[in-house]
């Protein structure tokens, strides 16, 4: 079954690097030294002379984090990541999307540390108008510290799509029109950072970080930022032109393919869904687990 999933990922992966290349333009040129800023401890960010391979370095003295240079309204983001290998218990590796505003909307993907020889945890969350709460976790199908694999981020006017390999693993719908806060008018920065999240981020902090396993180290390669570029003007990334392929409504929903991969992934890998979670909600679920995902 997941060679299945693999090949029909590879040629729908091909089949949207056609229409991209000859539609759109990649506004990332692949150096992160170019398209990137390092925001904290610079002495635990490394980078390749050729801007092509940047690592994240935790310690106990600090963790690492860099942030894109400029900022965006829909599109697509790929990053190729190599996780922290061996006992990361407590560490937190986040890459994800984020406004600058008080109410914040922010789209994560963040990699939850893990005890040698367990599998690792990706949790998706996504913030609109400052609330969030909706916070989904699957375990990955391999082991992501032994090589790089894709996350994905797609978000435009109809819909969120969270990829790995670029197959999905979740959704987050536009029904703005329902009442529900769906992120579309502020403009979002790339950003990824290290940290100890160790009273929370693994079995609910009860495993702790082992320092002595210290430095923990990320690494990040062969990234793709295909988005429009926030120059004040909301109206103009919203536009359905043919350099924002992102917005057309081939990408308003899943195709086929792409919703037997969800099922696939929400029935053999999901571990939490908040929209499954009556008990923290108090039989009060918020308005979208009602409402149809994809």
């Amino acid at each position: 079954m997941l060679s299945y999933f693999k090949f029909v990922a590879f040629i729908w992966f091909l089949n949207r690097c056609a229409i991209q290349f000859s539609t759109a333009s990649v506004v990332s040129t692949g150096d992160f030294n170019k398209d990137f800023f390092v925001s904290w401890s610079p002495s635990h960010v490394n980078t390749s002379a050729d801007g092509k391979l940047r690592s994240l370095k935790l310690d106990n003295e600090s963790g690492a984090a860099f942030a894109s240079n400029q900022m965006f309204l829909f599109g697509q983001i790929d990053m190729e990541i190599k996780l922290v290998p061996g006992d990361s218990a407590g560490t937190v590796l986040a890459f994800y999307l984020a406004s600058d505003q008080p109410n914040r909307d922010e789209l994560d993907i963040e990699f939850l540390g893990n005890v040698t020889g367990q599998p690792y945890i990706l949790q998706t969350n996504v913030f609109a108008d400052g609330f969030d709460d909706r916070e989904e976790r699957i375990y990955l199908w391999f082991d992501p510290t032994v090589d790089f694999h894709n996350y994905s981020v797609l978000w435009n006017l109809h819909q969120i799509v969270f990829m790995v390999d670029f197959i999905p693993i979740r959704t987050y719908r536009n029904h703005a029109d329902k009442g529900v806060a769906y992120p579309r008018w502020q403009p979002m920065s790339i950003k990824a950072s290290l940290w100890n999240g160790d009273s929370w981020a693994t079995r609910g902090g009860r495993d702790k970080t082992d320092w002595s396993k210290a430095p923990f180290i990320a690494s990040f390669r062969s990234y793709k930022i295909d988005a429009c570029v926030w120059n004040g003007n909301p109206r103009f990334c919203r536009a359905d032109s043919s350099e924002s392929w992102w917005n057309k409504e081939r990408y308003s929903s899943l195709d086929r393919d792409q919703k037997r991969w969800l099922k696939w992934v929400r029935k053999y890998h999901m571990i939490y869904d908040y929209c499954q979670d009556n008990q923290r909600f108090q039989n009060n679920l918020p308005k979208e687990c009602s409402l149809p995902k994809y």
